[in-house]
């Protein structure tokens, strides 16, 4: 296993820089997923881990030696494709076996480990199959097995689900997470996908424009997102929001969110920096809403239901932005009906507007 560390890692491209000074420590053993918007730089980032890619600036420190200038064999890294990367005309024996083979080991050292990966795996039935004779999970598999097998200190993932269909991302995800318990190596996952980072981090990293977001484990940042980009990218569906101006209520004391329709939200937690006339957005997870009979926050006059079984989403306008509400009770609404809504104060986020970073 191996500590890693990124200190001012940027890359350019000629005149072009897309990673801009990256700082990040993982620790020994620890489950770290890049997550962010495609194009981002996350993929970019992890390719200079593993040497495919040089770095332009900055220091990349792999088990307390510095890896700017190593070649990628000399990392001790293991990397699992989004296209698994499989040979075709060799068995899945042969495909597990070739990183050994071209490392001139012995059949005699590499076999036990081969058998032990295979039945990790369960890949022990299908060892003498080609590739084309496996699903989409077996072949993944498979690259999973190859990378166990050379024994490295750090795991690299670079969207390994992406090609499989949505029954089997749920499959894989909880095997890579059991592998990694098992096995206890560093690993760094990539992925554009926030329901793999939230399941399967120990700590997220997200990245917007080739820098880092916010980074913390997953219900920290699902709880506190630090601005407006980690708020609306965590979260499925995803957080509500909309602006306004805080101004002293109408009715009562203490101050209120204007929004543009005209309504007024109360705000019964603010900062100091939120006072009247300054311009926020205020933002709430479809599941914090609440349906009321009593006096609301907020009514959204509901245009889409969609039912998926275990909970329901209902879609409506509030303060001329679209939003989503999240229900377990199976209710008899219907498509043109007002809701009535509360908003928890415990549940509500402010971030400033022009800036997108988080007040409250």
């Amino acid at each position: 296993m191996a500590a890693v560390q990124l200190s001012g890692i940027f890359k350019r491209y000629g005149d072009t820089q897309v990673v801009h000074g990256i700082d990040l420590d993982i620790d020994d053993g620890e489950f770290v997923v890049l997550v962010g918007p495609s194009g981002c730089g996350k993929s970019t980032l992890m390719r200079m881990v593993a040497g495919l890619e040089e770095i332009s600036g900055g220091d990349l420190m792999i088990g307390g030696t510095r890896a700017n200038t190593l070649a990628p064999q000399q990392r001790n890294i293991s990397m699992v494709f989004q296209s698994y990367a499989l040979y075709p005309h060799l068995s899945v024996y042969e495909n597990i076996a070739f990183g050994p083979r071209i490392r001139r080991e012995s059949s005699e050292k590499f076999k036990p480990r081969i058998d032990a990966a295979a039945k990790m795996l369960n890949l022990s039935d299908y060892l003498d199959r080609l590739p084309r004779a496996l699903s989409g999970g077996q072949r993944q598999r498979v690259a999973m097995g190859r990378a166990v097998v050379r024994e490295p200190s750090l795991f690299l993932f670079d969207e390994p689900l992406s090609n499989l269909d949505a029954k089997l991302r749920v499959q894989m995800r909880t095997e890579i997470k059991a592998l990694h318990q098992r096995l206890k190596n560093t690993v760094i996952y990539v992925t554009h996908d926030q329901i793999e980072a939230m399941t399967m981090a120990d700590r997220i990293v997200v990245m917007n424009a080739g820098r880092i977001e916010q980074i913390g484990r997953p219900l920290e940042l699902y709880d506190r997102p630090a601005n407006l980009f980690v708020a609306s990218f965590l979260g499925s569906p995803s957080m509500n929001f909309a602006e306004g101006v805080i101004v002293n209520r109408t009715q009562g004391t203490g101050l209120a969110l204007k929004l543009t329709d005209g309504r007024e939200v109360a705000l019964e937690r603010t900062p100091a920096s939120a006072v009247a006339g300054a311009n926020v957005t205020l933002g709430v997870r479809p599941e914090h809403i609440e349906i009321t009979t009593q006096i609301p926050d907020a009514a959204l006059d509901v245009e889409v239901i969609e039912p998926t079984g275990a909970e329901t989403h209902l879609y409506g306008k509030i303060g001329g932005t679209t939003w989503c509400v999240t229900t377990r009770e199976r209710s008899k609404i219907d498509p043109g009906q007002r809701v009535a809504l509360r908003l928890p104060a415990e549940h509500i986020h402010l971030f400033d507007t022009e800036s997108g970073r988080r007040l409250v």
